[in-house]
């Protein structure tokens, strides 16, 4: 009798159900991409299972078109989102935040030859943002009397292909997920051209996003994110992604 119920605790314990991670189904390299293979990969993809191995548990992937992922959390089809989620005021009233690992300024991506300082520069401009994005919001709040003409994408990627085109003039995006884009031989002739001003709409940092009150995960998860910065983990795959160390200190 007692070793049929320590086999079945051992059963138990084997087949726990893994922490279901919910990140953006529309590609965002290098955060989060498919490789040739066709599998999820990127810099969050990887730090996302070394946090649930750090937590004692194993990640299922979990897709989610971006702007359904907070309801996807809320409902309990996921159990946190791990996608460069900014932890701002309204999304704080939803839902609840682990402690920051990492952080980026918002920055206008342009031309290199293009004479533009600063938002006093976007009068007669087309300016490119992604939906469901604090740079959307941004866009939508601020730079309603700077001239410029504001279009909105599904997908950064499409944003590069329209700037890269000609068919917009400027992308407002996360300073160090268009890194990437820049680094590319078909992005020469691109840059950063100036940082969007300090604002509260842009956040606190990139935090995973959890349900309102599971108290218990959260603190899992801060302990998790702690380690992984601690032991050097995230900094290897910052470098490995990005050239840099761009985890939260």
């Amino acid at each position: 009798m007692k070793y049929l119920l320590a086999l079945l605790l051992m059963t138990g314990t084997a087949q726990a159900e893994p922490l279901r991670m919910a990140f953006s189904a529309e590609p965002y390299p290098p955060f989060t991409y498919k490789s040739s293979s066709g599998d999820w990969t990127g810099f969050e993809v990887e730090l996302g299972q070394k946090i649930c191995t750090a937590m004692g548990s194993d990640c299922e992937l979990s897709p989610t078109g971006w702007s359904g992922i907070i309801p996807s959390l809320t409902s309990g089809k996921v159990d946190f989102i791990l996608g460069s989620m900014s932890i701002t005021e309204d999304r704080d009233k939803v839902i609840d935040f682990s402690a920051p690992y990492y952080d980026s300024a918002a920055v206008y991506i342009g031309r290199d030859d293009m004479d533009f300082a600063d938002e006093g520069d976007l009068d007669g401009k087309i300016l490119a943002v992604q939906a469901s994005t604090t740079h959307a919001t941004y866009a939508r709040q601020q730079l309603g009397d700077s001239g410029a003409t504001v279009r909105i994408y599904d997908q950064h990627e499409q944003m590069n292909r329209d700037l890269q085109a000609g068919r917009v003039d400027v992308i407002l995006a996360d300073e160090i997920a268009s890194l990437s884009f820049l680094e590319r031989d078909d992005a020469q002739g691109f840059k950063a051209l100036a940082e969007a001003p300090k604002n509260p709409i842009f956040g606190q940092g990139i935090g995973v996003g959890l349900r309102d009150g599971d108290a218990k995960l959260q603190a899992s998860m801060n302990d998790a994110i702690a380690s992984v910065i601690a032991d050097g983990t995230c900094a290897q795959l910052s470098q490995k992604y990005f050239g840099i160390n761009i985890c939260a200190d």
